[in-house]
């Protein structure tokens, strides 16, 4: 499988040429229309607000809360806060089909729509669905291919793990992480193609178009994809391929051995405190609530806004629904660096209010610039003006990738690898660690140790 792997993450055409797949994302773009407009949150239908703790909930007892968090920690400029939160107990799938055509693995991907996406489709897995969804809650059709996903034979899995969302925006949120093998009797339908990984990887360098929930299952065949690192073609340095070769190399030696890499989370965890309790929505403070949106009090952070949609190809038609909108664009960068030969990523152990187990590593800097603009000197990440001064001769990637859809409105972030050369040393600063793709790769078969966002930036680093 690994070999299998590698070679459809070197192929730039499959069944479909690499412009065929772009013409049938346009294509769908048209097809697939939706209206969104802004509401009163007490106008959603379906929706209301609880009378006694003021929390945001569907009439079904289903979907998601929107409750109060209040947070007390040692990490970072701001150690207390409440704020809003999403609260999604249950547990959903994002699954990416693979089948063998003519010798080469391709990859079942969809274009979905959601409210909150850019320029409405985007490219998503073979299935997105939470629990009320695929359990038809919403009265709606059926999800399709989840026969591929849920009580699935093992020996067909290729990846299957729980992993987190956005711990700044969900309570303890997770999600299952699969990667499946099937037969040629799974046919792609309408809204469905075949990709080799090679395709998919080239369009991560499309702006807003490969979905957060396809590049966190992507991230799930790290160990195996890096084997194709170093092939031709690629704009970036052949030094700079040889050293990224290297680092998916199980062979090679890194900084840090296993066993100390797993140390120093084991000491991240033990180091950071994080009090984190949910609280009635009516309680928390600073944030205000007007006819159109809860807010923070400064116009910072995001927005709790509702909506009233209208979309084609889903499994409901029409709904109403509350959605995070962010206040600004995110800059997410991952500092790369090689030792020995061997390339190195920069992480960060990183506490947010929503983690299951107080920290998760994150890429270099993870922010969103103008949230610290009214904090005192000083207060910004480490490292953020090295991440903004970048040469561009030295940035390997750099596009702009949204979140969710279903969940956010237009949250976008900046994506950065940036290879650094004496700017930082082998001994990183404290609460930041150099690891080797090889090192990341066995780090994601397992749950809670890399956020969403570093995983989407490991996706990105092994599409090079």
């Amino acid at each position: 499988m690994p070999s299998r792997i590698a070679e459809s993450a070197a192929a730039r055409d499959g069944v479909m040429t690499s412009a065929e797949v772009m013409s049938w994302v346009v294509e769908r773009r048209h097809a697939r229309r939706q209206r969104v407009r802004r509401l009163p949150l007490t106008a959603m239908s379906d929706w209301s607000f609880d009378v006694d703790t003021g929390n945001l909930g569907h009439v079904s007892g289903r979907f998601f809360t929107v409750e109060g968090l209040r947070v007390r920690t040692d990490f970072g400029p701001v150690r207390e806060w409440s704020q809003p939160i999403i609260h999604q107990a249950e547990i959903g799938v994002l699954g990416i089909a693979m089948r063998e055509i003519d010798g080469l693995l391709h990859c079942l991907m969809q274009t979905k729509i959601e409210p909150g996406n850019i320029d409405g489709v985007q490219l998503a897995p073979t299935v997105q669905a939470t629990r009320s969804n695929y359990l038809r809650v919403h009265g709606g059709a059926a999800v399709p291919y989840l026969e591929c996903f849920i009580g699935v034979d093992p020996g067909h899995v290729v990846a299957d793990v729980l992993q987190s969302e956005q711990g700044s925006w969900f309570y303890r949120k997770r999600n299952r992480n699969m990667v499946v093998e099937v037969g040629d009797d799974v046919e792609a339908t309408e809204d469905f193609r075949w990709l080799t990984l090679g395709q998919v990887y080239e369009l991560l360098r499309v702006d807003n178009l490969v979905s957060m929930d396809a590049r966190t299952v992507l991230s799930c065949l790290t160990r195996d994809t890096a084997a194709a690192a170093g092939r031709p073609g690629d704009a970036v340095p052949a030094d700079f391929e040889r050293s990224l070769a290297s680092s998916g190399d199980a062979d090679e030696n890194g900084l840090h051995t296993e066993t100390e890499v797993l140390s120093w989370v084991t000491e991240m965890h033990a180091r950071y405190e994080l009090g984190s309790t949910l609280v009635p929505l009516n309680e928390i403070t600073r944030w205000q609530r007007s006819s159109h949106a809860i807010a923070h009090e400064l116009g910072v952070f995001f927005n709790v806004v509702a909506l009233d949609v209208e979309s084609e190809g889903r499994e409901v038609r029409a709904w109403q629904q509350p959605i995070i909108e962010p206040v600004g664009i995110g800059v997410c960068a991952l500092l790369v660096r090689s030792f020995g030969g061997v390339l190195h990523a920069l992480v960060q152990a990183r506490v947010e209010p929503g983690c299951l187990d107080v920290i998760e590593l994150a890429p270099t800097v993870q922010c969103t610039p103008t949230s610290y603009a009214r904090l005192p000197p000083g207060s910004a990440p480490p490292l953020l003006d090295l991440v903004l001064a970048g040469r561009p001769e030295k940035i390997r990637f750099d596009a702009e990738l949204s979140e969710e859809g279903g969940r956010f409105l237009h949250a976008r972030s900046r994506y950065l690898i940036i290879e650094v050369d004496e700017e930082i040393g082998a001994a990183a600063p404290p609460g930041f660690h150099w690891l080797t793709v090889r090192q990341l790769g066995d780090l994601l078969t397992h749950s809670h140790y890399v956020n969403v966002q570093a995983r989407t930036l490991i996706a990105c680093l092994v599409s090079l």
